[in-house]
């Protein structure tokens, strides 16, 4: 009966839980940025190309 006492006490488990959930929303974040960005820079690269080949 202790071992499942402590067993239901033990947090070690919760912490690993923790930091996976973590470090889930930190790639999320990171990946939802770098879709955002990619996709400016890209029209941006884009429109300058444009502006470029009807200067010359």
């Amino acid at each position: 009966m202790k071992k499942l006492i402590k067993f239901f006490k033990d947090e070690e488990g919760a912490t690993a839980v923790e930091y996976s959930l973590m470090v889930a929303f930190i790639a999320l974040v990171i990946i939802s940025s770098v879709s955002f960005l990619g996709s400016n820079v890209s029209s941006k690269f884009n429109q300058f190309s444009t502006d470029l080949a009807a200067a010359s």
